[in-house]
Order: structure tokens, then sequence, then C-alpha cells
């Protein structure tokens, strides 16, 4: 009987957590500022505009292996092709922000 209460319990638990939303390292509200002021020229609605194939959306995030906090987060630390590096322009928490709110923005569709 105790094994069966643990059990239930133990699905209770998971379900209420895959409930609760996505959960993202970075500060979502930090980030968004962050954007606005550092990102939004080129990216402005999850556009691109140096290649308007890259976009920030999830369809474009996900065919481009970056629809991950860390794969966002290494783009913009280290930059790549015409996306400049900002490393040493902003925090790693910046970064991380940022990363944070580009995920949240691609899964509320921009």
């Amino acid at each position: 009987m105790k094994k069966l209460i643990s059990t239930v319990l133990v699905f209770a638990a998971l379900a209420l957590f895959s409930l609760s939303g996505t959960a993202y390292a970075g500060d979502v509200a930090s980030g968004a500022k962050i954007f606005s002021a550092n990102c939004a020229a080129c990216h402005a609605g999850g556009g691109n505009v140096v290649n308007a194939a890259k976009t920030l959306r999830k369809d474009a995030l996900e065919r481009y292996d970056m629809a991950s906090e860390e794969a966002i987060i290494n783009q913009v630390t280290k930059g790549k092709n015409a996306m400049p590096a900002f490393l040493g322009r902003l925090s790693d928490k910046d970064i991380a922000d940022v990363a944070a709110y580009v995920l949240s923005k691609a899964e509320s569709g921009w």
C-alpha cells in the first residue's frame, strides 16, 4: 500500500511541475529590457534584418539548433557571422536574461 501511495504522489508531483510552465535560468523581464536596448535593432519582433531565414521564431531556432538557453547564450556571447559578440559588453547574467527572453517570446509566437 505504501508503494502505491508513493507512486501516486510521484506522478502527482510530476504532473504539477509539467503544468507550471517553462522555467528559465534567466530573468525574462530583465531580458526584455536588455533585448530592447541591444538586440531589437536587428531582431525586432523576432525577425532578422541581416538574414531573413534566421529569425528568433521557434521554428527557425529549432531548425538551426538554437532552441535552448545554452545555444543562445553561446551565440550572444561569441557572435557568429554578422552577429557581433557581446562578451565584455553585457554581463553573463544579462546574456542569460536575454536568452530566457528570446525563448519565452519564441514559445509565445513573438
